[in-house]
């Protein structure tokens, strides 16, 4: 892979350990009413901006500007509770319908852990959605999930959700519940009305992919330019002596990692990362390209590697990275406080 040196692959291998998380959705489904995703996009209640001020000045010198771009509503933008991390797209997970997903992670200021959250984004209709993530137990009880979830990838029905420490928390889009109570500062069931912290919709975890190595997991991707595709994650690291890797997995069609009869799903290769503080990565027909970040106040990069490592113009705060094929454009979103925006530039 020419700058990105081949490494050992080993300390990538997950382990399915679903446990009796499958038991959950359906106790939820005794009690809550299960919508189709295109449910929740068409129901979006807030309104994204197209090529809105704070891409903009997300974009500090970043020259040329990215080709397109959405914003969040006003609250969204500048709330200090939650941070964008992930990015996926309906491309990725070979849908027709044109959506992009973003991850979110809650860093409290003043009131408790709420977890974690998907926006589902509608870019046509200029809507979208917050819909929380959360375990359901077999009695029917939810929870937040209190992770980074630093990338998000979109498979099929199949979302995997970034867990730094373990490796992959899944969700199905089939399993989405609509919630019966209006509690905006509770979340459990309480006489058989449900509360989720003011959020309409649910989604319980569905599944989970363990590391049996020390592998860290701080992004997501999906390769589409192979068939059935691959699952990309690898490591943010702060110095080059840390030497972050990245590793790909391969899928079943259905959308589930290929695993053998034990359950163990072996990465297909890894590799070294050419420079640290990377926070996204996605591999596209034999190229790669990585989202480095800078803090606060730089314009980060997009490496993209070859033979050779090029370097092009990135905006301030970039994290995951998705492809949207049809378009031959790479996705990534901003995280900091009124500078969030989705946007793509030509691969």
């Amino acid at each position: 892979m020419g700058a990105m040196t081949a490494t050992a692959a080993e300390p990538f291998e997950l382990r399915r350990d679903d446990g009796d998380l499958a038991a959950g959705p359906v106790a939820l489904g005794r009690s809550l009413k299960r919508v189709p995703l295109e449910t929740v996009l068409t129901k979006a209640n807030r309104v994204a901006v197209r090529k809105g001020a704070a891409g903009t000045k997300a974009f500090g010198a970043m020259s040329p500007k990215p080709v397109d771009w959405y914003c969040f509503d006003a609250a969204d933008n500048e709330v200090t509770d939650w941070y964008p991390q992930g990015l996926t797209c309906s491309s990725a997970a070979a849908l027709p319908r044109s959506a992009f997903v973003v991850s979110w992670y809650f860093k409290p200021q003043s009131v408790p852990e709420r977890g974690i959250r998907l926006s589902f984004l509608d870019p046509v209709a200029l809507r979208y959605r917050h819909v929380l993530l959360v375990v359901a137990d077999p009695n029917g009880g939810i929870s937040p999930i209190n992770i980074h979830a630093g990338g998000v990838a979109w498979h099929g029905n199949l979302l995997y959700v970034a867990d730094t420490e373990r490796g992959m928390r899944v969700f199905d889009t089939r399993q989405i519940f609509e919630v019966n109570g209006d509690g905006t500062t509770t979340i459990g069931r309480k006489g058989g009305v449900y509360s989720a912290f003011g959020y309409r919709y649910v989604m319980p975890q569905t599944g989970a992919w363990r590391r049996t190595g020390e592998a860290r997991f701080s992004f997501a991707a999906v390769d589409r330019s192979t068939a059935p595709g691959m699952l990309v994650s690898g490591e943010y690291v702060e110095t080059q002596q840390e030497a972050g890797r990245v590793a790909r997995w391969a899928f079943n069609p259905d959308g589930s990692l290929r695993a053998d009869a034990s359950g163990v799903a072996r990465a297909v290769d890894a590799y070294r990362l050419p420079e640290p503080k990377i926070q996204g990565a996605v591999s596209h027909n034999g190229t790669w390209y990585l989202s480095q970040g800078a803090g606060s106040a730089r314009n980060g990069a997009l490496l993209v590697v070859g033979e050779t490592v090029a370097r092009r113009p990135y905006p301030v705060g970039p994290e995951d990275l998705t492809c949207v094929r049809d378009k031959n454009a790479l996705w990534s979103i901003t995280e900091f406080a009124g500078r969030r925006a989705l946007y793509g530039v030509p691969l």
